[in-house]
């Protein structure tokens, strides 16, 4: 009668790194991979579109540190990337990874991506057992790293970078036009050819700014999303809880320290 018993296929183990913008996912994605045999699957619904490297935060080739990515910088600008998209191209990732005997790693900020895939597509939960690290720290901290941040990245030129893609129309609703840092500068790139040298240097400011409160209010989203999706889909999550200031960290699950 053995043999009329089906055999669980064993599944395969897939890592997903979540956590707010700006918390590290993405360093502690490429540090798990140079320890494990590992390739890494982003899953931020901007990072997958070409261009805008210094808006979107992308990881360049050195911080990759020779690790692998997929579906980082392969979408073109206009077209909408939507969550069935990411579950086709990721669960392709995915699968090529795991055939090379490889770890696949999965880390990006959007949520809506991971729940799609883990919780929304069967094939996917049928074949893949998925362990959920969540990176968090403090708010306060990470509010003062993301204005820290953006600062940096607008001495690396995010403003050139931005007008690229300035719309005259003002239509920033479609593909990687909808990244924090185009729509709050259109005032700026539509009006600078006429400002005075005051208002020239103040509107970039106050886009700055703008940028800064926007990137802030997209971290308290994302950190409420990943609470809900914990809480109703009953995730197992290893919460590492780090506070940048101090460069100390905590390990919990499911809320609890271990």
């Amino acid at each position: 009668m053995d043999q009329f018993i089906p055999v669980r296929r064993r599944k395969d183990k897939v890592v997903i790194v979540m956590g707010a913008t700006g918390t590290g996912k993405s360093r502690l994605s490429i540090d798990l991979a140079t320890r494990f045999e590992a390739e890494i699957v982003n899953s931020d619904k901007m990072q997958v579109y070409k261009g805008l490297n210094i808006v979107t935060n992308k990881v360049t080739e050195e911080e990759c540190r020779g690790i692998t990515h997929h579906l980082l910088g392969i979408v073109d600008p206009d077209v909408d990337f939507a969550a069935v998209d990411f579950v086709r191209r990721a669960s392709t990732a995915v699968d090529s990874i795991t055939r090379k005997g490889k770890l696949p790693i999965i880390a990006g900020g959007s949520n809506s991506y991971i729940k799609a895939l883990v919780n929304d597509d069967m094939e996917f939960q049928s074949k893949y057992e998925c362990c959920f690290l969540w990176v968090d720290v403090s708010m306060p901290v990470l509010k003062k790293f993301v204005s820290k941040r953006v600062e940096q990245m607008v001495d690396a030129n995010l403003i050139d970078e931005a007008r690229e893609f300035f719309d005259p129309e003002g239509n920033y609703t479609r593909g990687i036009k909808r990244a924090i840092g185009v729509l709050e500068l259109d005032e700026f790139f539509r009006n600078e050819s006429i400002l005075d040298y005051e208002m020239r240097a103040r509107l970039p400011e106050d886009a700055i700014d703008k940028i800064k409160a926007n990137t802030c209010k997209l971290a308290c989203n994302q950190l409420q999303n990943i609470f809900r999706l914990r809480n109703q889909l009953e995730w197992r999550m290893y919460q590492f809880y780090f506070s940048r200031a101090q460069n100390e960290g905590k390990m919990r699950k499911n809320g609890e320290e271990i």
